[in-house]
């Protein structure tokens, strides 16, 4: 894919505490919600463990127009190799289309090589085909693995319905 005539104008760096607003507005013209406490915790946690987290966001003309946070994980269920896991990801609905995404998927590739990982990844709702595309677009493949999940309302000893 051609580099967007925008992309010289992108610039990469660490996201600060001082990005929290223009995250939380981006995020939110995605998600249809505010998540604030969610990214308060989640780079509260990354300053504290700057080792643990990394936190992307690219610059165009002066302005935050997107970024992208993952958590490492190291050694989890049995794994040699640190991996990553994207906690979120947006781009400012007006810059779509700009290369800003693929500056993103770059950088967080480049900075999670840089502390020893070796793969990212990510959850989707299989509906939302936007996000689907972009992560093709970004090289990511499905997983071979299965996701699984549980009610924790229902309790252990309750009969369940025979497969």
């Amino acid at each position: 894919m051609p580099a967007s005539p925008d992309a010289a104008n992108q610039q990469a760096r660490q996201l600060g505490a001082h990005d929290l607003d223009r995250v939380i507005a981006i995020d939110s013209a995605h998600v249809g919600r505010n998540r604030r406490h969610f990214f308060e915790k989640r780079m509260a946690a990354a300053r504290l463990s700057p080792h643990d987290f990394i936190q992307i966001g690219v610059m165009q003309d002066g302005s935050l127009c997107g970024f992208a946070i993952a958590r490492v994980h190291r050694g989890e269920f049995g794994r040699e190799h640190a991996s990553a896991l994207i906690d979120a990801v947006g781009v400012d609905p007006q810059s779509q289309q700009r290369g800003v995404g693929q500056c993103l998927m770059q950088e967080l590739a480049g900075t999670a090589r840089a502390m020893g990982v070796g793969t990212l990844h990510s959850q989707v709702a299989w509906q939302d085909q936007d996000l689907l595309g972009f992560f093709h677009a970004s090289g990511f493949e499905l997983a071979p693995r299965l996701s699984l999940e549980r009610p924790v309302s229902a309790r252990l000893d309750e009969p369940s319905e025979e497969i």
